[in-house]
């Protein structure tokens, strides 16, 4: 088969393994690689109607769902045909029902230079829909079948949400098919617990002996009895999640001979910092079971086999807690050894220092980039805030300030950040007279540029003639002075002693605590830092 009707029947195939057992296909050519897929799906148990007219054929699959067929998929071909859906998705959206418009495509390289029958479709519902996929015959195939498992899912509003239209926008390239046969793929069904009716407690599930819990970027307080679970939970710093059995290093030992032990991943909220999970989850060996809620699940690696809206666990290795716990311990006391062994103040060193003043009446805000990743190897008592949606350095200032508006029941709100973070808000500091000021301590530590790119594969030796200019991007300019043009009482600090005894009091006003830091060795840290997980 071609890449264009494999991608089509992983689709189709995964729908059928979802549930969708009636199928509405109308003629087209961009679309031929999924009818045929379609016609291979049909058996005793899975039908498919042809219609002529899209419009018709939207409000016959309506029809079909709101009779209780059950999720219904629409296949449509690509340009108007797509927009003939719209009145059927309309009423799909405010009665509520799973209608999935499967749409071909054009690949997005073509999209706006003229070709034939192409329009941006991917969005075209607006608000409509409860959610939408792009998903491209060119792309890792993995993700084919994922995108469709969890179209199926946020159609039937498994976690929480309320049921309603969905699109699945296939691009598909040419060559669009071989023939007419097509040979569907084996599917196996992903899983969804649905919301139970009433407060009751989940049934205790059975997940492998050598679980882990993966806790990522949530609402406070969203997975707060997680870290009472008797398994290791490698948490984020906001994830919210504190607790005996939340591990300091746990990051770091994934890198460990004890992570190749993993034979089972459970992952709340949404994963954001590290590589190593990212590598966790894509391994063959380790399902990944995902607990999400209204707003969707984190599957990244496409590898998710089982969706709960909350969870609660059997029985797991009494001894495998406590050997994570011990590796934990050897591992956190060789990192503070290395960092007190360490001449040069470090963002490390800034970000246990900050974390370490915190008392669980605070509010930490921390910029993204290295300050988020290096609080990550602390223990945070604080509620601690970032922007991890999309993971940017701007306007972390802004949020700061805001923050500190939202909470001023808080004992102290303290914001951390980089120095190019601090730049690129730098004019949230251009409070009117009038307006509320609120007590906020900003935290910046200058290394004069992106420290981070140090740490990948930039930092490389080949990289060192356009490192400092296209990626660390050092800009030598005063924090302390330009805070002070805006009448923010700014000071700069040179050692750990002086950052600890600027920490001391909560501030009564607006601040800004410039400290100097060091990147020069960062990536030959970060390597020392490393290699106390493997040495385990």
């Amino acid at each position: 088969m071609t890449d264009s009707q494999a991608c089509a029947a992983a689709v189709i195939a995964q729908l059928v393994a979802q549930g969708v057992r009636e199928f509405v296909v109308c003629p087209g050519s961009r679309s031929a690689p999924l009818a045929l897929a379609v016609l291979a799906a049909q058996c005793e148990s899975v039908r498919a109607h042809v219609r002529v007219d899209e419009r018709a054929a939207g409000f016959l699959a309506l029809g079909l769902a709101k009779g209780g067929a059950g999720p219904v998929a629409v296949v449509t071909t690509s340009g108007t045909a797509v927009g003939n859906m719209l009145p059927a998705v309309m009423e799909a959206s405010h009665s509520a029902l799973p209608l999935l418009v499967v749409s071909a495509d054009r690949p997005e390289s073509l999209v706006g230079f003229g070709a034939n029958q192409t329009t941006d479709q991917h969005g075209i519902f607006s608000t409509f829909t409860r959610w939408q996929a792009q998903i491209d015959s060119r792309a890792d195939g993995r993700s084919w079948a994922a995108q469709a498992a969890r179209a199926v899912g946020m159609a039937l509003g498994m976690l929480g949400g309320l049921p309603g239209p969905v699109q699945l926008n296939v691009a598909l390239d040419v060559p669009l098919t071989d023939g007419p046969t097509v040979t569907l793929p084996a599917a196996v069904a992903r899983g969804f617990q649905e919301p139970r009716p009433d407060s009751s407690p989940p049934a205790p599930t059975h997940f492998g002996h050598r679980v882990v819990i993966i806790a990522g970027d949530a609402p406070p307080g969203a997975y707060q009895a997680w870290g009472d679970l008797p398994v290791p939970v490698i948490a984020e710093p906001t994830c919210g999640i504190s607790g005996p059995n939340v591990l300091r290093c746990g990051q770091l030992l994934l890198g460990s001979q004890l992570a190749g032990e993993i034979n089972c991943a459970v992952v709340a909220g949404r994963p954001t910092l590290s590589r190593e999970v990212n590598a966790l989850l894509s391994r063959a060996d380790v399902e990944v079971a995902v607990c999400g809620d209204s707003r969707g699940w984190a599957d990244p690696a496409w590898s998710a086999t089982t969706f709960y809206r909350d969870l609660a666990f059997g029985p797991v290795d009494s001894a495998w807690l406590p050997r994570w716990q011990a590796a934990d311990q050897a591992v956190s006391k060789g990192l503070d050894e290395l960092l007190a062994a360490e001449r040069r103040l470090t963002g490390w060193h800034v970000a246990q220092l900050v974390s370490a003043a915190a008392t669980p009446d605070d509010v930490l805000v921390v910029g993204n980039s290295s300050p988020v990743r290096d609080l990550a190897l602390t223990e945070v008592s604080a509620t601690v805030y970032a922007n991890r949606g999309l993971a940017g350095i701007d306007g972390t200032v802004s949020t700061a300030i805001g923050i500190a508006l939202a909470r001023p029941s808080a004992r102290a709100v303290t914001a951390y950040c980089g120095d190019l973070a601090f730049l690129h808000d730098a004019n949230a500091l251009a409070i009117p007279p009038q307006e509320a000021r609120p007590p906020l301590r900003i935290v910046v530590a200058d290394d004069h540029g992106g420290s981070i790119f140090a740490t990948l594969e930039y930092g490389r030796g080949e990289y060192a003639d356009v490192f400092e200019r296209v990626f660390a991007v050092g800009i030598d300019a005063d924090l302390v002075a330009l805070a002070q043009a805006f009448r923010v009482p700014a000071r700069r600090v040179a050692t750990a002693a002086e950052l600890n005894e600027a920490l001391r009091t909560a501030p009564t006003e607006m601040e800004v605590i410039v400290v100097e830091t060091d990147r020069t060795a960062r990536a030959e840290l970060a390597a020392r830092i490393r290699s106390l997980a493997t040495a385990i």
